[in-house]
């Protein structure tokens, strides 16, 4: 029988992407296929939530002071974006591969629901734990990530199996030792609801004047309430959250779209060009000029 790894081969071969460098979407909405030939040194990332499979290769992550590694043995749940650093290593000189996969409310809240409604909980005592955990790889997720690779070969698969193996995946991180931090996002009073709420403020919002006060009523909370649980949750306070948001926003600019240094810098909310370099300078250990256009 194949390996993920092999599986995912395969489905770069039949999708020609022997070069790709990076994620690029499959046929299924909100899959994405991830392919690095060398891996890449310790740099700054956002995470988006949902749910992450290497089937070859590995990543060091490194959030706060908590480090993370995962590989093919693991999976990551990401309940919100988390900016981190991570490290990607290639194992004997093998492409990394690996799948992304977002997760709609509309399909966390369903299935919840159903497992509620079967007796299921996976709701943690102490709420607002941090966004991100990685999960040893059991059987049955396995199989289901192959099952996935399988149909992504072909469109017709993917047309009549593939929401219904998507949903296979969620259910089974949701089921998990940490499926608390997909579960919690469907309670939408939860404290873990409220800053995941209020993060998507962020991501949707990082080009205007935020500030603590304004997320916490995003979130409908106290701001004492808010600055604690927007810290269990990501890691960080709130204002260097939306800093490293707005940077990394800025980095894309600048190396995806070619925008010049202080178009970038205006677009992602910043009014002084010169404060923009000093922190840009300071997140990436690098001058936004010499950030490099692929």
């Amino acid at each position: 029988m194949n390996t993920l790894a092999e599986l995912m081969q395969r489905y770069a071969d039949s999708q020609n992407l022997y070069d790709l460098e990076g994620i690029k979407e499959t046929g299924l909405d909100g899959v994405w296929f991830y392919r690095s030939s060398k891996g890449n040194s310790r740099r700054p990332f956002v995470y988006q939530s949902g749910i992450i499979v290497l089937g070859q290769g590995h990543k060091n992550i490194h959030i706060g002071t908590t480090p993370v590694r995962y590989g093919p043995d693991d999976y990551l749940v990401v309940g919100v974006p988390m900016p981190l650093e991570c490290e990607a290593i290639a194992i004997n000189n093998e492409p990394l591969y690996g799948i992304s996969i977002d997760i709609s409310a509309a399909l966390l809240q369903k299935l919840v629901k159903k497992l509620e409604a079967h007796g299921f909980s996976n709701v943690v005592e102490k709420p607002a734990q941090c966004g991100l955990k990685s999960v040893r790889m059991n059987d049955a997720m396995l199989d289901a990530c192959k099952r996935l690779m399988n149909a992504l070969c072909d469109e017709l698969d993917v047309a009549m199996l593939g929401d219904m193996l998507l949903e296979e995946i969620v259910y089974r991180a949701l089921v998990s030792e940490s499926g608390h931090v997909l579960f919690e996002l469907a309670y939408q009073e939860g404290a873990y609801a409220r800053v995941a709420k209020a993060l998507n403020r962020v991501h949707q919002a990082y080009h205007e004047p935020l500030n603590v006060q304004v997320l916490a009523e995003e979130a409908n909370m106290s701001l004492s309430a808010f600055h604690q649980a927007f810290r269990n949750v990501t890691l960080e306070s709130p204002l260097q959250y939306i800093k490293k948001v707005r940077l990394n926003k800025a980095r894309e600019l600048i190396q995806l779209e070619g925008r010049r240094v202080n178009d970038a810098a205006r677009l992602v909310g910043y009014s002084s060009p010169s404060q923009f370099s000093r922190e840009y300078k300071r997140h990436f250990n690098e001058t936004p000029r010499a950030t490099k256009i692929p």
